[in-house]
């Protein structure tokens, strides 16, 4: 009886032995099961986040291409409308500079047509007379026009010069007067579309007959009337003439007139140029003369402000002292200048 529960005591500790081991392999596979599925839901985890972040890089990327392209579009599209807008300006350049040259050349074209419209003019109004048309590049007007008298003779020279701008300059003045010596014509014209303030229709300015292209043969009629009266008036005194005569009618005359306005007008651009450089110089010496008195004034205002300080002892300078303020003794070529004021001293 005794063995019997024993045995039963065994089985009973050997079944609760088996229980709890049944049990604990229980509990470490639930607790396995359990790391199993926490290491699931991370694995899910990881890979939704994986997912994502893939997801949002491809978008970043489909983001920046889309940028590179519009930005390549872009930069394109500005170097195209670039390239446009230079060869647009180059043909603007182009279309300017035929124009320019189209209309250089219109001016200069209808310039010479001017010039020989005149010449025409004056060969069909005056047939006797020589028509001389200046060749292009040569400096002189354009047309020279001597007059003939009834024998034949040269009785007068008009130096015609034709202009066809859209303003006057009074610089074509000087250049005609200088033509004019150059050629030696008594008279010279000046026949422009556009005219001085001061002219209607004609006038004279500076010695120069200025007049528009409609009574430019009028005015030759008159003028050419006029050398030829000159000149018979010339020729009656032939024989009778004598040196003193021959060099008052020099005098008197349009050549050496036009010998004396050119000197003249030598001597004044010499005397324009003298005045320039006696301003200049003139404010130089100012400028000298200022900087100097304000050296002297600080070296005597140094010397004062010593001589406060060191009384008596400090040496008198030359110049700062009371002596200065006489100012220097005239020199005795100044006293002879004063005495002799219309005498030239030579040095």
């Amino acid at each position: 009886m005794a063995d019997q529960i024993a045995q039963a005591a065994q089985l009973v500790s050997d079944r609760d032995a088996q229980l709890k081991e049944r049990d604990a392999k229980l509990a470490d596979a639930r607790k396995k099961e359990l790391e199993l599925l926490k290491e699931r839901r991370a694995l899910e985890e990881e890979k939704e986040d994986l997912e994502l972040t893939v997801a949002r890089r491809l978008q970043d990327e489909r983001v920046k291409i889309a940028d590179e392209a519009r930005k390549r579009a872009d930069e394109d599209g500005r170097l195209k409308m670039a390239e446009k807008d230079k060869l647009i300006s180059d043909m603007q350049k182009q279309v300017e500079e035929l124009r320019r040259k189209a209309e250089q050349g219109s001016q200069q074209m209808q310039g010479e047509v001017q010039e020989l419209e005149l010449e025409a003019a004056l060969r069909s109004s005056f047939p006797r007379d020589r028509i001389e048309p200046v060749p292009k590049g040569e400096h002189g007007g354009d047309v020279i026009h001597r007059v003939l008298g009834p024998s034949g003779q040269i009785c007068g020279t008009i130096l015609w010069e034709c202009k066809r701008t859209k303003n006057f300059s009074g610089a074509w003045l000087p250049k005609l007067r200088e033509d004019q010596r150059a050629a030696k014509a008594e008279i010279s014209v000046l026949v422009s579309h556009v005219l001085p303030e001061e002219i209607e229709s004609f006038g004279r300015t500076d010695d120069v007959w200025i007049c528009g292209p409609k009574i430019a043969i009028a005015l030759a009629l008159s003028l050419r009337q006029t050398l030829l009266e000159v000149a018979a008036v010339r020729d009656a005194g032939v024989g009778l003439e004598t040196k003193m005569e021959m060099t008052y009618r020099y005098l008197t005359g349009p050549q050496f007139r036009q010998r004396v306005e050119a000197i003249v007008e030598a001597f004044q651009t010499m005397q324009d140029d003298l005045s320039r450089e006696k301003a200049v110089i003139m404010k130089q010496w100012a400028k000298r003369e200022l900087l100097i008195q304000r050296a002297l004034g600080a070296a005597a205002g140094m010397y004062g402000d010593l001589q406060g300080i060191a009384g008596k002892t400090l040496h008198e300078i030359e110049g700062l002292d009371l002596r200065a303020l006489s100012g220097p003794e005239p020199e005795q070529e100044e006293l002879d200048l004063h005495v002799t004021p219309n005498l030239h001293v030579t040095k």
